[in-house]
């Protein structure tokens, strides 16, 4: 069973993701801040992690980085979901080490398809 771990201090879009991702099969793992997400990350090692940019603690990017320069983490997929939509936040992403960027709102269909695709990339690897 493949994990997922999404990170947003959002309720709302925790509890509708988590809903969604447990239906279509995933193992899902919660966390609120930048913090918790790196614990959850060394322990459980998901396949991809979706990452809120603005939360407390640690923000996403540098959760994204830290990920992603650790040599058990690093190819974990990374997308970020955030409201941040200016050209050079997308661009700061994307130099974290992101593998998507996508802006909110969002649709949670495309979503589900960017998971399902990166978690076959992953086990391809």
């Amino acid at each position: 069973m493949s994990k997922v771990l999404i990170v947003d201090d959002e309720p709302n879009i925790l509890m509708s993701l988590e809903f969604l991702m447990k239906k279509k099969g995933y193992e899902v793992f919660i966390a609120r801040d930048g913090k918790e997400a790196l614990e959850i990350t060394r322990k459980a090692l998901p396949e991809v992690i979706i990452l809120d940019i603005m939360m407390p603690e640690v923000d996403g990017y540098e959760v994204c980085q830290q990920v992603k320069s650790g040599k058990a983490t690093k190819d974990i997929k990374v997308i970020f979901l955030s409201a941040k939509t200016k050209e050079e936040d997308i661009k700061k992403g994307y130099e974290m080490g992101a593998d998507l960027y996508l802006t909110k709102p969002f649709s949670t269909r495309e979503l589900m398809k960017d998971v399902e695709r990166l978690i076959v990339k992953q086990n391809m690897q």
